[in-house]
């Protein structure tokens, strides 16, 4: 049973004569209309607000604004188009199945969001990283440490914020060796991206297919061994310019606040709550994660609590006051400002990413409205059809390179191919792993651009994009052979 109705875009033949029905949801119709102005003028819209994302590093422009717009603009023109053959229902219903996928996958981000937050918060990454760095590893020995330790935590983090802590330790250890800072990064990005391939948790676009109903939660460990062989295949070759240096160690001991460890429990159990409500329950899972976000927010409150307590407690003297229930709110805290503010849930929940979940609804909102014009059952014909779905995975995976992975896993979850699950998998992993192959292709290479600016620069990943390409079609044809019973 599937979370979500199907929208099946790719009826053969009818679906290139305008006019005619391409696909329907919630029993709404939805017409091929591509030779329209209305939807020329869609398309256009589409590919200038695009063009803004990809030009966000040098515009400053956030990437959700261009496509908050879009959306829009895109829509209006759906229902203009629409209206035009007399039809002012259908929009709305095509709208309204959308929106419902945006819904859920927007809570279940926001919940696992908060966890991540909180549990940076809480500083059990800070505790990871100055393990790490205290060891006094080889360079060597950390690059293959900190790849391993992003290939396992992505699956269940998110690959931004796995990059992102493995990659404050390479700048840790080695800022002085900007060679190896460089191909650690890029080690970093492919480990990241390859591990969040293989768990319905590890990436929005396999989030995106669990949630849809396509694999089921165990059915995305078949990717395992692909996705592991897409990091070693680059990993091993990088290594080779790795120094056997061994860099000073260096002596961080930052500790774990307070109910760290409950926190990753209670995450861990959120986890398993949101499976259990879609296997065994057939409730969305982003249920299940709202549900341990209420868990995480009463826990929270009893933190705080224990916090201020223990704060007021080193109150001594002429400046004890009466301590009642209001004070919790804050009062005195504003007179006696504490070392370390205490605990705030909605603290973690503001700093979500915001510009990324806004990003999304605008992604979303205008792939739904090129679909409803009709492009995505012509894209469907041409490439699913005509190419086949091996070479049309394969080349999505190129494709996301390019273009951010959300709009063209979306695209295809719209187009609805009729595929058996081992073709699934296959542009699950594509998608996943193909932002690989540039620094620009994945929030991750993004983001370590960023933070290890100078060290790791779009050229120096572009220098090992052909031993990253290696990997990618080694992980497609040990995927092909390992899984040929799926195919």
């Amino acid at each position: 049973m599937h979370v979500l109705n199907r929208v099946r875009y790719a009826v053969p033949i009818l679906a290139l004569l305008p006019g005619t029905a391409a696909a329907s949801a919630g029993g709404a119709v939805a017409l091929n209309l591509t030779d329209t102005y209305y939807a020329m003028i869609a398309l256009a819209i589409f590919v200038l607000a695009y063009a803004f994302v990809i030009l966000e590093e040098f515009l400053h422009l956030r990437k959700s604004k261009p496509v908050l717009v879009a959306a829009g603009i895109v829509w209006i023109l759906v229902a203009l188009a629409y209206g035009a053959h007399g039809d002012h229902t259908t929009p709305r219903a095509l709208l309204g199945h959308n929106l419902l996928e945006y819904v859920e996958l927007l809570l279940f981000l926001l919940a696992a969001m908060t966890y991540i937050n909180t549990l940076e918060e809480r500083r059990v990454f800070d505790a990871l990283r100055a393990w790490l760095v205290s060891r006094g590893l080889s360079f060597r020995a950390l690059f293959w440490v900190t790849g391993l330790l992003a290939f396992f935590i992505s699956p269940v983090a998110d690959n931004l914020t796995t990059a992102l802590v493995m990659g404050a330790v390479v700048l840790a250890v080695g800022r002085d060796n900007p060679k190896f800072v460089g191909v650690a990064c890029i080690n970093i990005v492919v480990a990241a991206n390859a591990g969040g391939a293989f768990s319905p948790f590890g990436d929005i676009t396999t989030l995106m297919v669990w949630q849809k109903g396509i694999i089921p939660f165990g059915g995305f460990f078949a990717l395992f061994i692909p996705s592991l062989v897409n990091w070693i295949v680059p990993a091993a070759l990088m290594s080779l310019t790795v120094p056997q240096l061994r860099p000073p160690a260096l002596n961080e001991q930052p500790t774990m606040r307070k109910g760290a460890l409950v926190v990753v429990g209670l995450f861990i159990g959120t986890i398993a709550t949101a499976v259990a409500f879609h296997n065994f329950l057939h409730l969305p899972p982003m249920l299940g994660m709202m549900t341990g976000l209420g868990v995480l927010k009463i826990y929270g409150y009893f933190l705080r609590r224990d916090e201020i307590n223990r704060h007021i407690g080193h109150i001594t003297g002429p400046e004890m006051l009466d301590v009642g229930e209001n004070n919790l709110d804050g009062k005195l805290l504003d007179h006696y400002k504490p070392r370390h503010k205490p605990f705030d849930i909605f603290v973690s929940m503001k700093r979500a990413e915001w510009d990324t979940l806004l990003f999304f609804y605008g992604v979303i909102l205008c792939v739904g409205g090129l679909g409803a014009l009709g492009y995505l059952t012509v894209v469907s014909e041409l490439i699913y059809t005509d190419l086949g779905p091996t070479t049309a995975n394969v080349l999505v995976g190129f494709l996301s390179a390019l273009v951010d992975n959300i709009p063209v896993m979306f695209a295809v979850l719209t187009m609805n191919p009729e595929m058996p699950t081992g073709q699934w998998l296959l542009v699950t992993l594509t998608a996943g792993v193909g932002g690989s192959l540039l620094s620009i292709g994945s929030a991750a290479g993004v983001a370590l651009m960023g933070q290890a600016r100078g060290y790791y620069t779009f050229f120096n990943h572009l220098k090992w994009s052909p031993a990253i390409a290696l990997g990618y079609a080694a992980s497609i044809w040990v995927h092909l052979w390992l899984n040929a019973s799926l195919m």
